[in-house]
């Protein structure tokens, strides 16, 4: 199965040698209970993952989409979170026929499970993911949904779990997936809060980031890492290089994630 960068197609991939013991190797607070969790994002030269506004969330090329769909191929299940799924027309699937066939050949399912997370279950029953049925949705939400949208949610996922009190208990529901979906490799796309809160739980291993040759600015314009700021440095999340490929005028750059900075 291919892991660590984006495929040889249009660019050269750089590898970085390693500088410091993988805590990912060893297993770390990983452990065999949870899967190995991946992000994929693209942003601007400036960080930003769309404008302000929302408007605007496509600005990559089409390398960039094919790139998304060569890492869906490696994954068990693919995640976003509600407001990607309701503002986007995305269904989370693996892609046009090569792409199934490539992860036939990396020995997974034709088609990934697919995962949408709403914590207050502000998720619509009418989007775009409820509408493809060539593999199961699970929505993943908190007590503070109410029970009347989870009820609505019901009738369209194929399953909702429920895990922590206000917020989504993330370490819970991916222990959940391993054992009770079989998920041993799971790919999340955004957004920002999303992935904000994976990595505050310490359950990201790998960052996959497309850098674009575009500035959007704006001080609300959401990031790749959304959510409560850090405040001291020992507690920002520590990357380490592993493989750069260009291609045109688009960096793919894939981060291992070693944990705070301390």
């Amino acid at each position: 199965m291919t892991r660590g960068g984006p495929t040889n197609s249009g660019g050269r991939t750089q590898r970085i040698p390693r500088r410091r013991p993988s805590p990912n190797a060893r297993g770390s607070n990983r452990g065999r209970d949870l899967p190995f969790v991946f992000v994929n994002m693209a942003m601007t030269a400036d960080g930003k993952i769309a404008t302000a506004d929302r408007a605007v969330s496509r600005f990559s090329s089409q390398r960039d989409f094919e790139h998304l769909l060569e890492l869906r191929a490696t994954a068990d299940a693919v995640m976003s979170g509600a407001r990607t799924a309701d503002q986007e027309a995305v269904n989370l699937g693996p892609g046009p026929s090569r792409f199934r066939r490539l992860r036939l050949k990396n020995g997974l399912a034709e088609y990934n499970l697919r995962i949408v997370a709403s914590g207050s279950g502000s998720l619509r029953p009418g989007a775009e993911v409820f509408r493809h049925h060539f593999s199961p949705v699970i929505v993943l939400a908190s007590e503070r949904a109410p029970e009347r949208k989870l009820k609505q949610l019901r009738a369209v996922a194929d399953e909702v779990k429920v895990c922590g009190k206000n917020e989504i208990d993330f370490r819970r529901a991916f222990e959940w997936l391993r054992r009770s979906w079989k998920v041993n490799r799971l790919l999340c796309e955004g957004g920002g809060e999303l992935n904000g809160a994976l990595f505050r739980a310490g359950l990201v291993n790998e960052l996959h980031l497309t850098i674009c040759p575009k500035i959007f600015g704006g001080r609300a314009a959401p990031t790749i890492a959304d959510g409560p700021r850090v405040l001291k440095l020992a507690d920002a999340t520590l990357l380490e290089l592993r493989s750069m490929k260009r291609v045109g005028d688009e960096l793919f750059l894939v981060y291992e994630v070693l944990g705070p900075n301390r």
